[in-house]
């Protein structure tokens, strides 16, 4: 049984918090999402099948991928859309790690974190990281990497530019808008290791590639993905 402190009880009375996706108030014991929210989260199961489901279809003929999965499905103007909303553009990075502890819980029976050697967060542009503050791929491979233990290597790929964002762009152009713009910086680090790129979301899976590309550039290098939302096509 969970047990919460005196301040937590008093800094709950004083300053209210809310479900990010219903805005009802939460209770001590709850993070982020109310008990409800969760319950009705859009999970796309992709954990039963972490080879052949959807997501891991995108990859097939591009990128040789290991195991992909992502927590639940994303559409723009679903309430649940709020968690990444929040999580990227209203400053809240805290809710990347309590969406990142969910995921790895909900996770850790699947076998997705049984042969990964080290988590790494799809970096941001520095341009973007500075005005956002941090960024959120990398809260939620922390609260991964929270209940795996599992080590986080943010920095063996990097992003060099910043090219705007992907959300109105059709899948050719997504694919030509990320070309080119990641950097292997630390190919030693990850030479033989099988490695969980984690992104906030995927949709045509065009970032995950062009990062993934970049990174087998070291020898014998495997690759799995983790996503917090997936966007049906």
């Amino acid at each position: 049984m969970q047990r919460i402190s005196f301040w937590s009880r008093l800094l709950d009375l004083i300053s209210p918090r809310v479900c990010v996706v219903c805005g009802e108030r939460l209770t001590v014991t709850e993070e982020t999402l109310c008990s409800k929210c969760f319950l009705h989260l859009p999970r796309t199961d992709f954990g039963h099948d972490l080879y052949e489901n959807v997501m891991a279809k995108l990859f097939w003929g591009q990128i040789a991928i290991e195991k992909a999965t992502a927590l639940f499905y994303y559409e723009p103007h679903a309430e649940t859309a709020h968690i990444l909303y929040e999580l990227k553009y209203n400053n809240h990075p805290e809710i990347g790690e309590v969406m990142g502890r969910m995921m790895a819980r909900e996770l850790q029976r699947s076998g997705l974190f049984d042969d990964i050697d080290a988590l790494v967060p799809v970096p941001l542009a520095k341009k973007r990281e500075h005005e956002r503050g941090y960024n959120q791929s990398l809260e939620l491979a922390k609260g991964v990497s929270q209940v795996t233990g599992l080590p986080i290597y943010d920095q063996v790929v990097r992003r060099t530019k910043f090219v705007g964002s992907q959300t109105h762009r059709g899948r050719w152009e997504r694919n030509e808008n990320v070309e080119d713009v990641f950097e292997l910086a630390d190919g030693d680090n990850i030479r033989g290791k099988h490695l969980l790129l984690i992104d906030d979301v995927v949709t045509t899976g065009a970032t995950i590639i062009a990062c993934a590309k970049e990174m087998q550039k070291a020898s014998d290098v495997k690759i799995s993905v983790l996503a917090l939302g997936f966007a049906k096509s």
